[in-house]
């Protein structure tokens, strides 16, 4: 297998690998050109960029100053909004339910790195799925840690760190993230 094979896999790989860089300059400069094109002509995701993500529907939105690493792991569900300064560091895949808001400046993290300092010194890493469901709301600042699954109609409060799953329905707040509220009965 090859380094970006072993990726997909969520397989220990080294992340300086030069395929993968490749990969990551194209996608690089998509998004530099969704982030300086002017909205009115971009629309909710500029072609380029929306071209090289996994899913993305023509209701979902991206704004600008967004970041990602590959594209190819984003999967936007229907009307799915990510705000101003959103990063997505999609090593491993990433899935964004429909409805779901991201606030500005979230940050959403899929590369594990290695334990060992001497294989994290030669940039071993995996990548870690995060899942986001439907009708989720995630304050500006958060950030949602490799592994983490976010359940239908839950919120991440502003800034918080999610580190791990959280149960459809709850809210949670802080760092690490907790939950203050049960899930509803509805």
């Amino acid at each position: 297998m090859d380094e970006f094979e072993k990726m997909q896999a969520g397989e220990w790989y080294c992340c300086l690998d030069p395929a993968l860089d490749a990969r990551r300059l194209r996608v690089f400069d998509a998004v530099h050109r969704h982030n300086t094109t002017l909205p009115s002509t971009r629309g909710n995701i500029a072609p380029e960029l929306r071209a090289l993500l996994g899913t993305a529907p023509d209701t979902a939105r991206i704004e600008g100053q967004f970041h990602c690493v590959y594209g190819l792991n984003i999967h936007l569900g229907d009307a799915a909004f990510l705000n101003v300064g959103c990063v997505i560091l999609d090593s491993g895949r990433v899935e964004i339910g429909a409805r779901s808001m991201l606030g500005p400046n979230v940050q959403i993290y899929c590369a594990d790195h290695h334990r060992d300092p001497k294989l994290r010194g030669q940039l071993i890493e995996r990548a870690l799925p995060v899942n986001i469901g439907q009708d989720v709301w995630i304050g500006g600042g958060a950030i949602i840690l490799p592994g983490v699954t976010i359940g239908d109609g839950a919120i991440v409060g502003a800034g918080s760190v999610v580190t791990r799953d959280v149960a459809p329905g709850v809210t949670v707040v802080g760092n690490p993230a907790r939950v203050v509220t049960p899930p509803s009965e509805s």
